[in-house]
């Protein structure tokens, strides 16, 4: 997913326009903790402004974790970090009663779930029960004990990570699941000049726990958002755009490399996003080339490949591709 170039806001909205500017600044802000990931962090603010979860996946050591942190500082929210594991309990995700002696009555202690933007790492390595402990909390954001249900912070997104290339003692997300995800993002290694920069910085004396020290600081709010969501509702999108999003997603259903398309969930999915990312390249309408940037990270993981397929070395995003090459587009 490329990068949205600073454009003027939507005339006559100085609120979307301030908004805007402090959303722009957010990946400069990044940029100082993590070299060469624009487009994911382009990907993150998409979800906060629709809003929806993310899973990230990439191998070890591309700086998900850093990235997400970096995120959460430059737009000064609370973010908290879950290690998920194969002994993790839901409690441990959603918070528990706990019994308080000098009051002879139980509490609840919230857990790490209670925050604007969760960190959900290698969540593919705890197994089903605790995995599902996340689905009220992200699709409802809000979460039920002990028959009392309890609002989460807005916003509230989850970034979930997972790694691409290990499979032994994973448990993988089910399908119902993997639909709440708003986007998949991908983190690939780093070209070579950015790799020559990480060095760089860590020679140095580049902390990523000291993000301070970086200098990244916070340039947007979550009143920012807040404004930036009215101003996302209001882009405008023409009918046969809205036709061009279903017929991209039926032909997901009818494609002979997919077992299982996409459902009106994702073309819902499809829609909003595209309007985030129109609205960040600074336009109060939809285009097609908007659907057909965010089809991929939208629809990537609402899919599911035949097993001939997997075998001869097909991936979604090449199926996609196809998809998109072939639907007729709107003009």
């Amino acid at each position: 997913m490329p990068v949205p170039p600073p454009s003027p806001a939507v005339a006559g909205d100085e609120s979307s326009e301030r908004a805007r500017d402090a959303l722009l600044k957010v990946r400069r802000e990044v940029a100082k903790a993590v070299v060469g990931q624009d487009a994911t962090v382009t990907g993150l603010l998409i979800a906060l402004l629709t809003p929806g979860h993310v899973l990230l996946e990439g191998v070890p050591g591309v700086a998900k974790t850093l990235l997400v942190r970096s995120l959460s500082a430059a737009l000064s929210l609370d973010t908290k970090r879950v290690q998920f594991t194969p002994d993790l309990m839901p409690g441990d995700v959603t918070g528990s009663l706990v019994y308080d002696a000098s009051t002879s009555a139980f509490s609840f202690r919230e857990g790490p779930v209670f925050t604007n933007l969760m960190l959900a790492d290698e969540i593919n390595r705890t197994p089903p029960k605790t995995q599902a402990s996340l689905l009220e909390a992200m699709e409802e954001r809000q979460v039920s004990v002990d028959g009392v249900t309890r609002a989460l912070p807005e916003p509230f997104i989850v970034a979930a990570t997972q790694n691409p290339v290990e499979y032994e003692g994973t448990y993988p997300l089910p399908e119902a699941q993997l639909d709440r995800f708003l986007l998949k993002l991908t983190m690939d290694l780093p070209e070579r000049k950015d790799e020559i920069e990480i060095i760089r910085r860590h020679a140095l004396g580049f902390d990523p726990r000291n993000l301070a020290a970086a200098g990244v600081r916070a340039v947007a709010s979550a009143a920012d958002l807040a404004d930036a969501r009215v101003a996302v509702s209001k882009v405008s999108i023409a009918p046969e755009v809205l036709a061009y999003i279903v017929d991209i997603v039926r032909a997901t259903r009818s494609a002979p490399s997919f077992q299982m398309g996409v459902s009106p969930r994702g073309a819902t999915a499809l829609l909003n996003t595209s309007r985030a990312w129109a609205w960040l390249s600074g336009r109060d309408f939809v285009t097609p080339d908007d659907v057909k940037v965010l089809a991929p990270p939208c629809l990537r993981h609402r899919v599911a490949l035949r097993p001939e397929a997997q075998m001869d070395g097909v991936n979604a995003d090449d199926v996609l591709a196809s998809i998109l090459a072939t639907v007729p587009v709107p003009r």
